[in-house]
């Protein structure tokens, strides 16, 4: 069997808002073709003209290949050691940020056509599930143009999470910092402060929160002030509170905060993971399947969190295809808690909604194994056409 095409959808809303803190209005979808007429499935979530192109291009030299070309011939079980072709061979060129982002929507994609190849489900291949169910939380990101609204509606989206049956939610407060949402932005840590108890006061006790707070303190004893704020409110973690490089700052406020601290949705490959464990700098950590570099990486940086008795819970704000890479990852996880899940119901983004057909159903607040081979899902064929970008 060879890889015989590989596909490129730039995918975008027509409504999307360029000041929005949301990363679900565009995709990358790559669909990976065999000779035996198998296609495989996958994504990633970062720009997705620049990702298109750094698959397409062709190289010109050994250390700066194209990824398609790499792949086309290729036999496309050999999922493991064509990842370490596409990272050897581009490694001038990727190696880290964008490249590994490329890479990831087509490890995603051969793992998806791998398991439909054997007739399994993909988390049989990545070595047996250790869960045979999987605890979603509820990610939520609310619209609002004051901070009224804001968190008004952060507390509605909460209560309908819980009544949807979500066993835990994640409370997106970007209102301060580089990346707050919309025209918010507010300079007093007693305002998050307020929404985040808000919000808890809305479900009550009986349901795990997370607090997202996008990169919003400059340096960790302003971070432990603002946390020690609403540490009260029994957070499970709180997500990215500094700036991605400053790993010292990290691991100071890890040692020090009374909450858990977790990163990691903008790391590529287990090696910036690695450079953050050995520091002691999270408590936390969160790959993101595509853009760590799929699931052959995302699977190595879940084995350094069980080798070092750290929680790894997957970042994913994409959609359902995601999603299904994030469970997969997680039924082979043995410290694997949670997995981020935009549910369908509370998304704005029509990605999220419409890409995939169906959806991953909650039993008791819990998502069973799929059981069908490969990712186990299916793309509707009038979305992608219908919001590709030529």
């Amino acid at each position: 069997m060879k890889i015989t095409e590989i596909e490129c959808y730039v995918l975008l809303v027509p409504d999307y808002r360029a000041d929005a803190c949301s990363s679900a209005q565009d995709d990358l979808v790559v669909r990976i073709h065999t000779d035996e007429g198998l296609v495989g499935v996958g994504e990633t979530d970062t720009n997705p003209w620049v990702a298109r192109a750094m698959i397409e291009a062709p190289g010109t030299h050994i250390m700066g290949l194209g990824l398609k070309e790499i792949l086309i011939g290729a036999d496309p079980r050999d999922v493991e050691g064509l990842w370490e072709r596409m990272y050897t061979g581009s490694a001038m060129t990727g190696r880290r940020g964008l490249g590994i982002c490329a890479i990831g929507a087509l490890d995603m994609a051969l793992w998806d056509l791998r398991g439909k190849i054997e007739g399994k489900p993909t988390w049989s291949l990545l070595g047996g599930a250790v869960q045979q169910a999987v605890t979603p939380y509820a990610s939520l990101l609310p619209e609002g143009d004051t901070l009224e609204e804001y968190g008004e509606n952060l507390a509605r989206k909460a209560v309908e999470a819980k009544r949807l049956g979500f066993r835990a939610v994640k409370l997106e407060v970007c209102i301060k910092g580089p990346y707050s949402h919309n025209a918010i932005q507010v300079e007093d840590d007693r305002e998050i402060a307020r929404i985040v108890a808000a919000c808890r006061q809305a479900i009550g006790p009986g349901i795990t929160v997370m607090v997202d707070v996008a990169y919003c303190w400059p340096d960790w004893k302003a971070a432990m002030r603002a946390i020690e704020m609403f540490a009260d409110e029994d957070i499970y973690f709180v997500e990215t509170p500094l700036p991605s490089d400053d790993l010292d700052g990290y691991a100071k406020l890890t040692q020090a905060s009374p909450v858990r601290i977790a990163a990691g949705e903008w790391l590529n490959t287990r090696f910036e993971f690695l450079d953050y464990v050995r520091l002691d700098a999270l408590d936390v950590l969160q790959p993101d399947v595509g853009r760590v570099g799929g699931l052959t990486e995302a699977r190595r940086v879940a084995a350094i969190a069980r080798d070092h008795g750290l929680v790894v819970v997957p970042h994913c704000w994409k959609s359902a295809i995601g999603i299904a890479a994030s469970l997969h990852l997680a039924a082979v996880s043995p410290t694997c808690a949670f997995i981020e899940f935009l549910p369908s119901a509370l998304a704005d983004s029509r990605l999220r909604r419409e890409l995939v057909e169906g959806e991953f159903e909650l039993v008791d607040g819990r998502i069973p194994l799929p059981q069908a081979p490969g990712l186990g899902i299916a793309l509707n064929e009038a979305a992608l056409e219908g919001f590709q970008v030529r």
